[in-house]
């Protein structure tokens, strides 16, 4: 069996092929892939943050997985106008693990410690710093020297990280472990308890599907944003109506565990009251995609994420995780559907989606933040039809964020763009997201990596 990956790191592909060589398919590629990308994009995904995939076993309907951790029990609100960006107050329970977890067991073939190997060795032994995470790093040269943890690790010649080897040595041999014992009750920061790691549980559940230009589109519902990309994509004017998704999104997304969310409205399907939505974090580094697809038809778009880059600005040193910051999304308004509440999910970014037409699939997902959505619908139109994916995801692109729109170089004024704040980047730009394509396309596999990223793609063989 072959199987097509891309991810936003060549090390991330590499520790994907000796599984897909020992026999696995797409689910135990992308878990690989996933397992080296906590080693060595800290910055931007850990086992300390959350994760959200979309998965296709051959033959079977498409499904989401949400490993969305939540506030703590004892979570209060800060008497603020907003969530604080960072800190111990932004850490919720993370979701990667559990998440790996539900993937394997929709569709892996091999047992998860194999697929997790290639991560502990890439810790033990150390990599090089990438060029995306050497920028990272010096962008955000404060929060990395206030935290003794992540100083201790960031500010070295190479990325050599034993404490999370042996985290992550022993997840592979049982991945409760980070929920119960002693990992859950070193990395219970701030107002978390180990009982509220113990309470964690990944989410398996049917997408949020739509049709646009003969292809079925699937992605994950609340509180993942899923239904604003299905409600842009395809769109005859895709600013204008990111512009509308943008404030259904930011008005009417939260948890469902906390009440009905408006699915309709945020989908397009009705013209709901949009009332002004709280000042939101722009994130910025945040997520890592990975793609896979391989020639029986499993596919798996999988993205896992520390929300802001270097997340919480926390590295509990005893263990080498970073802890995500996705409690910083949390509204602070009491009638909004996304306020902070004990036990509750906050509105995510994710956005993962699979494309299904006939016979052919693509796993498509990307970093960018609130932005996703429209990154993404401005790629799926062509996802199928592109000759070459490489060349697809280089486009040049647009971001729009509140009321700013960011055109990287040969991008025109979109009409739609009247009101906008509109500035144009000196060339691209990882604003404009790292996206990673995979597809089986009329019985061919291929796969694109963004060149925003440092990443790579391939057609590995078994």
């Amino acid at each position: 069996m072959s199987v097509a990956v891309a991810a936003p790191h060549p090390a991330a592909v590499e520790a994907a092929r000796p599984i897909v060589a020992a026999g696995g398919n797409a689910f135990d590629a992308a878990l690989a892939a996933a397992g080296a990308l906590a080693v060595v994009y800290p910055h931007q995904c850990s086992v300390g943050g959350d994760l959200v995939a979309m998965v296709r076993t051959a033959g079977s309907p498409v499904r989401a997985v949400l490993s969305i951790g939540a506030a703590a029990s004892a979570a209060v609100p800060p008497t603020a106008p907003r969530m604080p960006l960072r800190g111990p107050l932004t850490v919720t329970v993370p979701g990667v693990v559990a998440g790996w977890a539900a993937v394997h067991g929709l569709g892996a073939r091999l047992p998860l410690a194999e697929l997790l190997a290639p991560a502990v060795r890439l810790a033990s032994d150390g990599a090089p710093f990438s060029a995306g995470l050497r920028r990272a790093i010096e962008q955000q040269r404060e929060v990395v020297r206030a935290d003794p943890g992540l100083s201790a690790v960031m500010l070295r010649p190479a990325l050599v990280q034993p404490a999370l080897a042996a985290t992550l040595a022993q997840i592979a041999r049982d991945w409760r472990s980070l929920y119960r014992g002693p990992l859950a009750q070193r990395l219970a920061v701030g107002p978390l308890t180990a009982g509220d790691f113990a309470a964690h549980a990944a989410e398996v559940t049917e997408p949020l599907s739509a049709v646009a230009g003969g292809v079925t589109w699937h992605a994950a519902p609340p509180p993942v944003q899923g239904a604003t990309f299905l409600a842009v994509n395809g769109s005859p004017d895709l600013l204008a109506g990111s512009h509308r998704a943008q404030s259904a999104r930011d008005a009417l997304l939260g948890d469902p565990r906390g009440g009905p969310i408006d699915v309709a409205g945020l989908l397009g399907r009705t013209s709901p009251v949009v009332a002004a939505a709280d000042r939101l974090h722009e994130p910025t580094g945040d997520t890592v995609a990975v793609t896979a697809v391989d020639d029986d038809g499993n596919a798996v778009t999988l993205i896992q994420s520390v929300f802001e880059s270097f997340g919480a600005g926390i590295l509990e040193p005893s263990t080498g995780v970073v802890l995500h910051n996705r409690g910083s999304a949390f509204s602070l308004d009491p009638a909004h559907p996304g306020r902070l509440a004990p036990g509750r999910r906050p509105p995510h970014t994710l956005c993962p989606t699979l494309g299904i037409a006939a016979g052919d699939v693509v796993a498509l997902g990307c970093q960018g933040g609130r932005a996703q959505p429209w990154i993404l619908a401005q790629i799926a139109p062509d996802a199928f039809t592109a000759p070459d994916p490489a060349e697809l995801v280089a486009r040049p692109r647009w971001i729009l964020r509140g009321a700013d729109l960011i055109l990287e170089p040969g991008v025109p004024t979109p009409p739609a763009a009247a009101g906008l704040t509109v500035t144009t980047t000196a060339g691209p730009h990882d604003d404009a997201g790292h996206v990673q394509l995979s597809r089986l396309r009329g019985g061919r596999l291929d796969a694109g990596s963004d060149p925003r990223a440092d990443g790579l793609a391939a057609v590995l063989p078994s």
